[in-house]
């Protein structure tokens, strides 16, 4: 059984579609990437799997039960982080913790709680009026880690943070991982989703349009090469598997499709090699591989 399945989803906001059909699934103990420029459809997403808001159509179900019939019940086993934390302005950032883990009904370890605390470099004591963004994201992702929860759903959890806190941040997603929990992570900082995600889904104008495992999915991004040769190359430029082909001197550079790696070594064998350097494929390759066409978003 999967934590969260969803198929088909679509929500319309008038004659406007913010979500067309949109499918993934989220297994146990993995985390999943969730990701696309802000105004793609994440949030809206997050808010029918929260049952904020109701679908038009399609179904979401967490811990195989129907996520807006069975809201209250499946939300006792979620930690949920969004991406802008709005709080009380005349608690105290530490009453506000403990109000967070109350409503949840968890059993909290203090000794964890101030542990948090200390690593997130967190003052319990001021009033929230006087909190920055950063601030504000360290009450709710402190309330997050500092009980054990199924699944944790966060919703641009390191807005406002500053590097040292997201690795921090990071840790903590690792060891969550560890104790068997699912974590799905909305982020638009691909370098925060590779290192921390088995699988990702892309989304794009209210469509998913690649999802799957990270390490399958490379495949379709490309390895920049350097190539630095004796003889002329200027015909590897003709490969249909070669793009971005560019001539210096003696030396190349192009994009090569990953999985014609063994043509091209087979094809510069006689080339008289110099240098041969590439750089794999990453995430960001594939995210802008549908997004570097139009900047235009969605809500």
């Amino acid at each position: 059984m999967s934590i969260l399945e969803i198929k088909n989803l679509s929500k319309l906001f008038g004659k406007h579609a913010a979500l067309e059909d949109v499918s993934f699934k989220l297994e146990e103990g993995e985390i999943l990437g969730f990701i696309g420029p802000n105004g793609a459809g994440k949030s809206t997403t997050i808010k029918i799997i929260l049952g904020m808001l109701k679908a038009t159509k399609g179904s979401v179900t967490l811990f195989g039960k129907d996520a807006w019939n069975k809201a209250v019940e499946v939300h006792k086993r979620i930690a949920y982080v969004p991406g802008d934390v709005n709080l009380w302005p005349n608690l105290t950032g530490g009453e506000v913790i403990d109000l967070f883990l109350s409503m949840r009904g968890v059993k909290v370890e203090t000794v964890k709680k101030e542990e948090l605390m200390k690593e997130f470099e967190f003052d319990p004591t001021k009033k929230c009026r006087s909190y920055s963004k950063g601030n504000r994201q360290k009450v709710a992702l402190i309330a997050a880690f500092a009980a054990d929860a199924d699944l944790y759903i966060l919703d641009e959890p390191t807005s406002g943070l500053d590097p040292l806190q997201e690795r921090v941040f990071q840790e903590h997603i690792k060891k969550v991982k560890e104790k068997g929990a699912s974590v799905l992570l909305s982020s638009h900082i691909l370098s925060e989703v590779e290192q921390l995600c088995d699988t990702v889904a892309i989304i794009r104008k209210g469509k998913i349009v690649e999802s799957g495992n990270l390490d399958d999915l490379r495949h379709l991004t490309r390895t920049q090469v350097k190539l630095q040769v004796k003889e002329s190359a200027d015909y590897l430029q003709e490969k249909n598997y070669i793009h971005e082909f560019i001539q210096e001197k003696d030396t190349v550079f192009f994009q090569l499709d990953s999985n014609h790696t063994e043509d091209l070594i087979q094809e510069i064998q006689g080339l008289g090699v110099l240098k041969f350097e590439s750089t794999p494929p990453k995430l960001e390759d594939l995210f802008m591989r549908h997004y570097s066409r139009s900047s235009e978003g969605d809500v």
